[in-house]
């Protein structure tokens, strides 16, 4: 079975194929993905009506490519996934519209993905797959979630963000400090020379059994200490960047320990873009070997939004038993939508 996946939730275009059999992990055969983060960089964030244009001239492009590349043809595909939600609504309707015409033009069954839900099975992707079950760390824009995962399918939420996710930390914090779009790369990279106890700030709901987060008043926290800084902010700024950092990854960490330690599983999986950054894996590397749990990361390519991994987790509910495709071409997106709901 050869599934086509296509991501277009918000500025980034991901098109893949991936071949899965009645057993074994389904295997990448061929991606491509366009990241817009040029576009936007002059507006500071995402503009959700140009996002939506621009998938438009990229998916058809890019869906040529993963097959050249793959040395197959539309007639080989079986299977057409797309990201169905959460996201942006044009941004969405662009993927899912493309898809679905493309199915039902090929008389081919089509498949809607829950976006998390690709991050979530993307490190089985990787060099080193976890088995099931494990507890996920799904660190991905504004979703900050830890979740129970028995099976494809089969996922509890145990703890989620209740006001600003980590990405959105990182980001804002990095819009603060006067950094480009995105944010996120751009704080971790300059963190690299600074001091991360050069600022004592705040570590919300760290502190208790609970495993919901906050990181709300972290950005309050930096925007008070930039305008302390003043004039001074730019010879502070690494200083700045490197203390936001580690009290990010310090909540991260120790709510995924307290996961694993309530749950009882002895493997963690680390998902979504933030889960590219590097400290972060450092010290969950170091925290999870002191306490001989085996940790999983997507390769750092397959971090971000991509169709890879929209193709993989339609592959695996395949597979699974969980959910089949089907020939019928009426679509709707959904642009808010709980994991809890797939």
């Amino acid at each position: 079975m050869r599934v086509l996946g296509i991501e277009s939730s918000c500025d980034e275009t991901g098109v893949a194929l991936v071949d899965a059999a009645e057993e074994g992990l389904p295997l990448l055969r061929a991606q491509a993905l366009h990241s817009q983060a040029d576009m936007h960089q002059a507006y500071g964030g995402v503009v959700p009506e140009l996002a939506s244009r621009d998938h438009i001239r990229r998916v058809l492009p890019l869906a040529e490519q993963v097959l050249s590349n793959a040395r197959s043809t539309l007639a080989d595909v079986d299977v057409i996934a797309y990201t169905r939600g959460p996201g942006l609504a044009g941004a969405l309707l662009v993927g899912a519209g493309i898809a679905v015409a493309m199915a039902a033009a090929l008389r081919k069954p089509v498949l809607g993905v829950h976006h998390l839900e690709g991050h979530l099975l993307s490190p089985f992707l990787s060099r080193d797959p976890p088995r099931f079950p494990f507890v996920a760390l799904l660190v991905s824009g504004g979703h900050t979630q830890l979740m129970n995962v028995q099976g494809v399918g089969r996922y509890r939420i145990l703890g989620e963000t209740i006001d600003d996710a980590a990405g959105e930390a990182f980001d804002k914090s990095a819009k603060l400090l006067g950094l480009g779009y995105p944010g996120g790369p751009a704080l971790a990279e300059l963190a690299r020379h600074g001091n991360p106890q050069a600022f004592k700030l705040p570590r919300p709901l760290m502190h208790g059994s609970g495993l919901d987060f906050s990181f709300a008043g972290l950005k309050t926290a930096v925007l008070t200490q930039a305008k302390r800084l003043g004039p001074d902010l730019d010879a502070r700024r690494a200083d700045l960047a490197a203390s936001t950092q580690a009290a990010i990854v310090e909540v991260l960490v120790r709510k995924a320990l307290s996961a694993l330690k309530q749950t009882g599983l002895e493997r963690l999986v680390v998902a979504g873009g933030v889960g590219a950054n590097r400290l972060l894996r450092q010290q969950l590397n170091v925290a999870c070997e002191k306490r001989d749990v085996r940790v999983h990361y997507p390769e750092p390519a397959l971090c971000t939004d991509n169709g890879a991994m929209i193709a993989m987790a339609a592959a695996m509910r395949i597979q699974a038993g969980v959910e089949a495709p089907g020939e019928t071409y009426a679509f709707d997106v959904k642009p808010r939508w709980s994991l809890n709901d797939v």
